[in-house]
Formats: structure tokens, sequence, C-alpha cells
């Protein structure tokens, strides 16, 4: 994505709901009056995002009971599981045509592709369009629209389509809409607040992206049992009202709203996540920047294997995102199917295990200073989770419940790790001595690699679950383990730099004097 730089002030107006707010008041807000609504906004703005996207993973086994005995070969175990196609059908339900038939597996990984494709494709073109426009009006825009088609999609319960294309190109249009959210947020977020703590800062409120799973799960459930429509149409509903909140309320950068400047990291940039970053504040003396162009971008040491990293660790992720719903709900646990519903709701133990897995990733890396570090053996650490909830998760539910938590820790600490503080990082690089200009670019390069993981994982998913679930999860611990590999180097660097900061205290203390005797 372009760079955000930033727009002058009067390219803005003071929110309406802010006006209010200092009319009722009868003063001005203070600066952090202004930061508490800017966390709390962003945050519930990003998490009906997820929410939205959420609802098609809960509704998969609704639109495609059909397939039978998809996953169901269990290693080394074998779970027994209904032989009568009816009575799974019964429990499962009819299906909707044209997801019920025995491509349908393989068509609903197609929808998933298309939408995260576009969504891909959208995030280098949206920070480029936000730089040009209100990122008030931009998001607004963006969650409007993406509230329009998500309820399109539940729409064609009603008028009973059942049309493949139509459903594709409401996806499509939806992950369009869905790609302006992220540049934005960060691009609010970053203009008010500094760098300082940035991993555990940006892990919690990094915890979004899980809180939106959870909510969209929790809420698509519910309502599948009224009709599926309706898991799309009151999410949908719901991001667009968030979305005239945002018009109402959200104050882009402190000079739009007169806010003093009340925090220290002046001359940090604003990068906190992925998608966009910019100058925090500029100089009287704005002192204009060559933008870093893309083959220089990847030319900056660790962009390369960390955006490649990315790319497997969003296959991962999203993966789970995306079918885990449907994976629940077609494997006996303990011998019973849980219908579509319920393994819905199960589902968000995998996005809590993520929220404390991201906080815990980024609290360790700033301890540590060291990202790879973390990053790589979170990924390792993600392969004996992926055997074990694959191996032992069907045993009973307790046992599915502990290791889905544990999955869900390992596998999205990484994720959020890097697509945070770690872009943040490369973006400031040294070698770009002091150019802001390179980290747009920089986060672009390393988010778009890895949204591009994220589409084809739930896409190959789609076509090899209906062999065995274990081949799925077989590419999922193969995926972490090449994401950990591509961190070897800089790891190698990590420790070596590690190990030459112990000898040099040591040496230190060594040459100090001792301390001169009692007398």
């Amino acid at each position: 994505m372009g760079s955000l730089l930033e727009p002058t002030a009067e390219n803005y107006s003071k929110p309406p709901g802010i006006r209010f707010l200092e009319y009722v008041k009868g003063t001005s807000l203070s600066f952090r009056t202004h930061q508490a609504i800017v966390l709390i906004v962003t945050f519930l703005a990003y998490a009906n995002y997820h929410a939205t996207r959420k609802t098609t993973s809960i509704v998969k086994s609704t639109l495609d009971p059909q397939s039978l005995f998809v996953g169901m070969k269990f290693v080394p175990r074998r779970t027994s599981y209904p032989e009568d196609p009816a009575k799974l059908s019964w429990m499962l339900g009819d299906g909707w045509a044209p997801f019920n038939g025995s491509d349908g597996t393989a068509l609903l990984g197609e929808l998933d592709v298309a939408f995260l494709s576009v969504y891909a494709v959208g995030m280098y073109f949206s920070g480029h369009l936000g730089d040009r426009v209100d990122l008030r009006i931009f998001l607004t825009v963006g969650m409007v629209g993406t509230g329009l088609f998500t309820s399109l999609f539940g729409v064609g319960y009603w008028a009973n389509i059942h049309i493949f294309w139509y459903y594709l190109v409401v996806q499509m249009i939806a992950g369009l809409f869905q790609s302006t959210g992220w540049p934005s947020v960060v691009a609010v977020v970053g203009n008010w607040f500094g760098k300082n703590k940035r991993g555990l800062i940006m892990g919690i409120w990094n915890a979004h992206t899980s809180v939106g799973n959870i909510a969209g799960s929790l809420i698509a459930s519910a309502l599948l049992s009224y009709g599926w429509g309706w898991s799309f149409v009151v999410p949908g509903l719901m991001i667009a009202f968030m979305g005239m909140v945002v018009f109402l309320i959200l104050p882009v950068n402190p000079q739009s709203v007169g806010a003093d400047i009340g925090y220290d990291d002046v001359h940090s940039p604003r990068k906190i996540g992925e998608g966009v970053a910019q100058p925090l504040l500029e100089s009287e003396t704005v002192v204009k920047e060559k933008a870093v162009g893309f083959i220089e971008a990847w030319k900056i040491p660790g962009v390369a294997p960390f955006a490649l990293c990315l790319f497997f660790s969003k296959l991962v992720a999203y993966t789970f995102l995306y079918w885990l719903p449907f994976y629940i709900s077609h494997t006996a646990i303990d011998g019973v199917y849980l219908s579509s519903s319920t393994a819905g709701n199960l589902s968000t133990l995998f996005d809590v295990g993520g929220v404390f897995g991201g906080i815990l990733a980024g609290h360790i890396s700033d301890r540590l200073n060291a990202r790879a570090i973390t990053a790589a053996s979170f990924m390792y650490c993600a392969i004996p989770a992926l055997f074990f909830y694959r191996s032992y998760g069907h045993i009973s539910l307790t046992i599915n419940i502990i290791l889905m938590f544990i999955t869900g820790l390992f596998v999205n600490g990484p994720y959020a790790l890097i697509t945070t503080a770690v872009s943040a990082d490369l973006g400031t690089h040294s070698s770009l001595e002091g150019n802001s200009r390179a980290l747009a670019t920089v986060t672009a390069i390393i988010d778009g690699t890895g949204s591009v993981g994220a589409a084809i994982g739930p896409l190959i998913t789609g076509y090899i679950s209906s062999t065995s679930w274990t081949a799925v999860f077989t590419m999922l611990m193969a995926a972490a383990l090449i994401a950990g590999l591509l961190l070897t180097k800089l790891v190698v660097a990590e420790v070596a730099a590690k190990i030459e900061e112990s000898r040099s205290q040591g040496a230190s203390a060594s040459r100090s004097p001792a301390p001169a005797a009692e007398v």
C-alpha cells in the first residue's frame, strides 16, 4: 500500500459527535480522551470487520451438510460415525444448492479464495486512496459497503437464489470493501500513538481480530436456527451501524480536532500493524523524502523472510478461520456429532487462545528484543499443537477445548506479532537512514504476501478435505515448519547478537574497578 502521508488539517472537519460532546461538556476534550475514543472506536470497527468475515465459516455446514465422510478418517484411532447418509443429513440439514452437491466443499473453498484474493489485492490500493481522502469517510464507506454485501449474501436465503455466481460476485465485492478496514484503522491509531512497548501494546490492540471472530461465531451460530440468511444480515447491519458511529465520532488526527499533543514519540513512525505507516507528526520544516521503491523495500534486511513467513503463518491461521467450525461439525467428538451452531460456538476457543497468543508473543518479543526468535519459536510449537489436536481432539469435549485453545495460542501469536510490531520495526530499519516513506511499502509487501497465503490455505483445504482431514493437518504442520525455517537466518543473527551483548557486558564488568575496602 502507498504511504499514508498525513493530509493537512484543512482536509478534515471535526466529527459531529466530537462537537456534540464538547458542546455538552462546555470545553474541548483532552488529548487522553481523544486517544481513548480512537482506541475504542477503531477496536470495535475492526472487530466488526472480522465478525462479518467469520460468518461464512459458521454457515458452511448448513450450506454443505452432505459431505458425509469428510475428514472422518482418524489416525491412529477411528471414531465411529453414522453409516446411514440420511441420518447425518437429518443432523446437519438438507443444505442449500449449489453447495449441497458432491462438489459443495470445493465450491465453498472457491468462495473463500475469491474473497481473500480480492481482499489481498485491495490492500495494496486502499492505502493509496486513503492518502487522498478523509480517512473517517473512507472507513465509513468501507464499513457500510461491507455491511451491504455481507447482507446481500444472506438475502439469497429469502430470495431462494441457487446460482453460484451470485454468491461468488457478492463475496468478491465484500472482500474489496473489507480491504479498506486495516489501512484505515492503523493510520488513525498511528496518528495518535507513539511506539513505546510496541509489541505488548499492539498485541493487546490486535485482540480485535480474535474478539471479532468470537463475536461473529456466536452471533452467526445463534441465528442459524432462524435461517442461515440471518447469520449474514445481522452482522452486516451491525458493521453498517458501526460505520455510522465512526463517521460521527472518530477523530482522524490531533490536528483535525485541535488537540494538544500529549505524547513523547513525536518523531517516531506511526506504523502499528498490517498495512500502513507514516510519520506521527511533521515538523514545521517539511523535508520531502523519496519513497522507497518496491524492489528496494524487498532488499531491506528481514523483509523477505518475514513476508514469506507470514505467507505460511496466515495460510494456517485463515484455514482455521474459515474451516474450523465445518471440521468440528463433521467430526465425532466422543462419538457425538455437534450441530452447526454448537460447532460454531466451540470454535471460538481457538480465537480466545489467539488473543492470549498475540499478547504473549508481543510481550516476550519486547522483553527479549528478539522478534524472529519469538515468531519462529511459536511456529515450531504450533506443529505439535496441530498434531495433538488432530489426533486426540476427538476423544472428549474437554480435551478438544484444551488442545484447540493451545493451538490458537501458537498459531495466532506469530501472525499477530508479524503484522504489527515486526512490520513497524522493518519499516524503520537502520538501512533506511531515517526515511519514513518506506513504511507503507514494506508493510504492503509483508501483509500482501501474507494475504496470498491466507487465500491459498482455505482453497486447498476445500479440495483435499474431501479425501481426508489428516491430509489437511499435514499440510498445516508443513506450513508451520516452513514458516519457522524461513526465519532461521534472522534467528541465528539475533542469537549471535545476544551472545555478543552478553560478552560485552561481561567484559565491561571485569574492567570495572573493584569497590574500595571498608576501613
